[in-house]
């Protein structure tokens, strides 16, 4: 299994299959924008605890051992958890309790108290709803979420409350949500009436999730507007990946990658091969809305304008940082080929180190708005017995320039701010790189042509 990045998934990569990839031709794309170790441990990037569609990838790893030695302070340490393991099993009154649901309630606690809202326990149902979401296929309104403060400021938080609340970070292509009128940055304060207040975000994505056909009433809370509530029918979720389309008469390749599956990183690189063979040599990349995917994905992306050297490094718990080098031979390596990639609040994980690799090389012109920052990488670990998995952060990514950027985003080159009463089919971030790619001047100063 690949690995996911994360500033979202650590490297989310499925070698599970995945939803096949089609690179579909649209018309002007304006407005765009979750007991015993197995040994299989998947590494994420993703943006939301658990299976919250910031799924970025994973990995197959070695095989762990399964016991290891355990010494006389550890031994020490756990003996009041087998005290009250004791007490509950000999002792509750109130009727036996499954020795199952005891285990799995102490691995949820204890992940938990880490206070990492990246870090959670799934149960056997969850472990299997977050993997049907890396095949890129689910029931739901079809919506990336995320955190954020009181004052819209993005944060790591377990649960919701005055100060963590939930938003949407970007709804997908061809969802309901995207049909029912949400944006980025809407806060959804209710669901069915009910406030999120307590839940933690896999509580809360569950709530909102269900089966085809099913509504759901969210309470939205948007900038500059009253609250107001959205009859959301939940359906089931595709999500195309690549989307191509072409300005300035055939000139300028648009390219906008909504995913980082294995599947759509090499729909990608033939997209980009079949716009540099038509003689194309500027490139819009929109990465808007794009929560992330495989590590693995984001490597092939970054790979194909950056010839050599490292795309992204990553930092371990000891301290170690290693880098993950170009794969070479890129199809839009030379220089002359001018890449403007767009951004905003939605794009995260493996799109911000994908980003982040092309901004530190001057590889690309990073344009539109800050983006969300994620930059942690998490491993799954799948339990026996049917009893689930973990998903732990056990790196953080960092840019070819040794940048961090969790909880702080990519300030993107060129800044464009999107009004919130943009009218619908403006798109005045994907003007703005149309007209940097069509002038000659750095960041974007068109040069008056010579008489």
């Amino acid at each position: 299994m690949p690995a996911t990045i994360e500033p979202g998934p650590g490297p989310a990569d499925p070698a599970i299959p995945v939803a096949p990839v089609v690179v579909a031709t649209a018309g002007r794309g304006r407005g765009g924008p979750g007991g015993i170790l197995l040994g299989i441990a998947i590494v994420l990037v993703v943006v939301l605890s658990g299976g919250a569609l910031f799924a970025s990838g994973f990995i197959l790893g070695q095989r762990q051992a399964t016991q290891p030695g355990t010494s006389a302070t550890d031994e020490t340490a756990f003996q009041p958890f087998w005290d009250v393991y004791a007490a509950i099993r000999d002792r509750y009154a109130l009727g036996p309790v499954d020795r199952k649901t005891l285990v799995e309630g102490a691995i949820k606690g204890m992940v938990e108290a880490v206070g990492d809202p990246y870090s959670t326990y799934l149960t056997s149902e969850e472990f299997r709803n977050t993997l049907q979401d890396i095949s890129g296929e689910f029931e739901g309104i079809g919506a990336e979420i995320g955190t954020v403060d009181s004052k819209g400021a993005t944060v790591d938080c377990a649960t919701f409350g005055p100060d963590c609340r939930l938003v949407i970070v970007a709804p997908l292509d061809g969802s309901p949500a995207l049909k029912a009128g949400l944006k980025p940055g809407d806060v959804v304060a209710k669901v069915d009436g009910s406030t999120l207040d307590g839940l933690t975000p896999n509580q809360a994505r569950d709530r909102i999730r269900g089966k085809k056909g099913t509504d759901v009433v969210l309470t939205i809370e948007r900038a500059g507007v009253a609250a107001f509530d959205v009859t959301i029918t939940r359906d089931v979720v595709r999500q195309r990946e690549v989307i191509t389309d072409e300005y300035a008469n055939g000139t300028i390749a648009y390219v906008r990658l909504t995913g980082f599956s294995d599947n759509g990183a090499t729909a990608f690189v033939d997209a980009i091969k079949a716009a540099i063979d038509k003689g194309q040599t500027r490139i819009i990349l929109d990465l808007r809305g794009n929560p992330g995917g495989f590590v693995t994905a984001a490597r092939t992306v970054a790979s194909a304008f950056i010839k050599d050297g490292p795309v992204f490094w990553e930092e371990d718990a000891q301290g170690a940082v290693n880098p993950t080098e170009s794969l070479g031979k890129g199809v839009a390596t030379d220089p002359k080929i001018r890449v403007a990639v767009l951004i905003d609040k939605g794009s995260a994980s493996a799109s911000e180190i994908v980003a982040g690799a092309l901004q530190d090389t001057g590889r690309g012109t990073l344009i539109g708005e800050t983006s969300y920052g994620k930059g942690t990488v998490q491993t799954w670990i799948e339990l026996n017995d049917d009893s689930g998995g973990v998903k732990l952060t056990v790196a953080k990514w960092l840019t070819p320039n040794k940048r961090w950027i969790h909880k702080i985003g990519l300030t993107p080159d060129i800044e464009v701010a999107v009004p919130a009463d943009n009218p619908v089919g403006k798109d005045p971030v994907l003007d703005r790189a149309i007209e940097f790619l069509s002038g000659t001047g750095a960041l974007g100063i068109v040069l008056p042509h010579a008489a």
